[in-house]
């Protein structure tokens, strides 16, 4: 079996100098995303097909000979350039036997799947490919996602965890002590009100972690991403509660226009950071390693995994101290939120009363105006519908359907009026690339603008945080 690690170890080595892009440089999301589970359609499980020969005989082949007649059949296949067989063949037989390795490690099989896993890699190892060959692509696919099966099975051996396999461990040591002495002390406000605004959507993501069998706990991670502020915009543009950078929201469902970017949707996004969190777990097998690769990138922890001479998942803390420190530290705070929220007088904390979860009711509409005009219509306050609908990017619905949520009770009364209110047709905007020496005030009056404009529609924090290069969005003139 070692032998089979230190190859797939290997064929991760080799993707991730060639294929793998550059982790980012800020302790945001991940711009690297993960291999899709399955790059080519998977095929039918795999059939015995026994020689020709021995068909025509109508000779019984003893089932222990059926797998080495198949093997000689597809070699044969591929020496005579059949078309139904050579490498395709032989990269459909592979996929079979993934495909099959996958079925028994989610069944606990975990030695059954790593012997099938081998014989797929033995069968790989026979298809030879042209450099302009059209199966290169997915041959190289299918080696790296039973490399990764490989590394995933092996990280769940050396590291058992209690239940169903989806606890969080959860160790108190050096670096997670000194996260606690931070929320504790000089950012004890800032969890306190975090906390209290957890109270909005905690039941709601609860109830969601539990229909994908993610560790309950997994909850308080928007505490160390965002303050559970649902318009959170970070230094490298991640946005939202569980801080989306734009291309790993694309890649999750999160969509993105003039008028809606969902990142800011605390219920799209909840189900969106799910589904990446449990992907990051299915393939490093354990949820530290997840959980820092949820910060700072695949690419950036698959790297440190690789310059390792140790056996990394035998202690995640050493894993630990080969990233870089203000994107590793994701965790032991992460960690340290979980130990306060879990017993807060251990850590001289009383935690406040979070606030009721919200409640709406949502009506489909298909018209574009402000919000401050709807909620005119409605004897609403302004910030009602601005509160329960965050993604809207200008405060305002857009030009196709959409469903707005509403207060308790005000959707029949908001169909009604919907089309009586004025219509919102949004400005036209110039791009902008900052020059060195340029300030705000500045942009502004080259533009035809005001400052404020600029700040609010690129959502930044502060008239100071413009750097050269950086694309801003201008209101054209009149």
């Amino acid at each position: 079996m070692g032998r089979i690690l230190a190859g797939a170890l290997l064929v991760l080595f080799l993707w991730s100098c060639t294929a793998a892009p550059k982790p980012a440089a800020t302790p945001e999301k991940p711009a690297v995303q993960p291999q899709s589970e399955v790059s080519t359609p998977p095929a039918a499980p795999p059939q015995d097909k026994p020689k020709k020969k021995a068909a025509e005989d109508k000779t019984i082949i003893p089932p222990e000979e059926k797998k080495a007649v198949v093997e000689e059949t597809l070699l044969q296949e591929k020496a005579e350039g059949a078309d139904k067989g050579g490498a395709a063949g032989l990269l459909e037989e592979a996929l079979n036997y993934y495909q099959e390795a996958k079925l028994a490690r989610e069944k606990g099989d975990l030695d059954g799947a790593l012997k099938v896993l081998d014989e797929a890699n033995r069968i790989i190892l026979k298809v030879n490919l042209a450099a302009d060959s059209p199966l290169l692509q997915d041959k190289d696919n299918l080696r790296l996602l039973i490399a990764q099966r490989i590394i995933e099975i092996y990280a769940v051996r050396r590291n058992p965890v209690n239940g169903n396999g989806h606890a969080i461990p959860l160790v108190e040591n050096k670096y997670v002590n000194d996260e606690i002495k931070l929320f504790t002390g000089p950012e004890r406000k800032a969890f306190e009100e975090a906390y209290k605004r957890s109270g909005l959507y905690k039941d709601w993501i609860q109830e969601e972690l539990r229909k994908a069998g993610a560790p309950e706990e997994l909850g308080w991670l928007p505490i160390v991403e965002s303050w559970f502020q649902v318009r959170a915009l970070s230094r490298a543009r991640a946005l939202g509660m569980w801080q989306f950078i734009s291309s790993t929201g694309y890649r999750y469902g999160l969509s993105r226009d003039k008028y809606i970017d969902e990142r800011m949707d605390p219920y799209k996004a909840t189900r969106a950071a799910i589904k990446y969190l449990t992907e990051l777990h299915s393939f490093f097998g354990e949820w530290t390693t997840a959980l820092a690769s949820y910060n700072c990138g695949e690419g950036a922890v698959q790297r440190a995994i690789n310059n390792q001479n140790i056996n990394y998942m035998d202690n995640f803390w050493d894993l630990f101290q080969r990233l870089p420190f203000e994107t590793a530290r994701f965790v032991p705070r992460f960690i340290a939120a979980v130990l306060i929220i879990k017993n807060p007088e251990k850590y001289g904390m009383i935690l406040p009363e979070p606030y009721p979860s919200l409640k709406f009711e949502t009506v489909k509409i298909n018209y574009p105006t402000k919000l401050t005009a709807l909620a005119k219509a409605l004897g609403l306050e302004a910030s009602e519908l601005t509160y329960l609908n965050p993604e809207l990017r200008q405060d305002s619905t857009p030009d196709q359907e959409y469903a707005l949520k509403v207060p308790v009770g005000f959707s029949e009364k908001t169909a009604q009026v919907i089309s009586s209110v004025p219509k919102y047709v949004p400005p036209e905007y110039d791009t902008y690339i900052v020059r060195s020496g340029d300030t705000l005030s500045q942009i502004a009056a080259r533009t035809g603008t005001s400052v404020q404009a600029i700040i609010r529609l690129n959502s930044l924090k502060s008239n100071y945080l413009i750097r050269p290069g950086q694309k801003l969005q201008i209101p054209k003139r009149g």
